[in-house]
């Protein structure tokens, strides 16, 4: 039986960048850092998004405005209303690690800003391409940034300023959300370093559940066996940062950043 919507209205909206915005609403949900939920716009359609912020009985969605269902909800106002399923999928581990490192890149972020509430003390790095692309700079004012262009922070990628971080600090946990090609560079320098790794995985997701198979990486169905996985599980996925399945079913290549 597929579980029906809960109609929510949404209580408040903060632009985070100017291609973010994050909405809030009422709702007593049991999360886990690292799930998700799905997100429905009558008339339209349903997608995933995870919980990036949680407090008491308010809860907050941060948006990237870039397709059509995107597009629409970044066009919501206060008092509007929007169904929400969920939460799904398995969380972020946070039984081992003393000296952890979070590492967000782009909208991924927003997949990590409740493992930075859960991990005060841990080191942040934040990269997109340019400053105004960055987000949640006054929730977190602690972050490392880093911008393609370095207009803010450090010169280059979230992996080169974690390389550099490596020259003189030791992380025993890393915790990644980005794009692929990112997040695979990451756990192969998290590897090489032996340290231990857990990765937010993005795949294309139409039930939450496991029915309709859509988000298949490697055999593993990320909705359910994931969003998130540790290296020994990525070392067996062929498909990681490699090859994405399109709403198509078609299989392309991940290109090379």
């Amino acid at each position: 039986m597929i579980e029906q919507p809960t109609m929510v209205k949404i209580c408040d909206i903060l632009e985070e960048s100017p291609g973010v915005k994050t909405f809030f609403f009422k709702g007593n949900l049991q999360f886990v850092p690292g799930q998700f939920v799905m997100v429905w716009i009558p008339t339209l359609d349903e997608k995933p998004f995870t919980i990036s912020y949680i407090q008491k009985d308010i809860v907050g969605i941060s948006v990237l405005k870039r397709g059509e269902f995107t597009q629409a909800l970044h066009k919501k106002r206060v008092g509007d209303l929007i169904g929400i399923r969920g939460p799904y999928g398995r969380g972020f581990d946070f039984q081992s690690g003393s000296n952890p490192c979070i590492v967000g890149g782009g909208i991924g972020m927003a997949s990590l800003a409740t493992v930075v509430d859960r991990l005060r003390d841990a080191t942040i790095i934040q990269g997109a391409r340019t400053a105004s692309e960055i987000i949640y700079q006054k929730r977190f004012p602690e972050m490392k940034l880093c911008t393609d262009d370095g207009s803010i922070g450090f010169k280059g990628t979230t992996i080169d300023l974690l390389k550099e971080l490596l020259k003189t600090q030791t992380f025993d946990k890393v915790y990644t959300c980005g794009p692929e090609r990112m997040m695979y560079k990451v756990v192969e320098l998290c590897k090489n370093h032996g340290i231990d790794c857990e990765v937010s995985l993005d795949r294309y997701m139409k039930c939450g559940f496991g029915v309709c198979g859509q988000c298949d990486c490697s055999g593993q169905r990320v909705c359910i066996d994931g969003p998130v996985f540790t290296t020994a599980e990525l070392s067996t996925m062929e498909d990681f940062g490699r090859i994405h399945i399109l709403k198509t079913g078609e299989r392309v290549n991940i290109h090379s950043s």
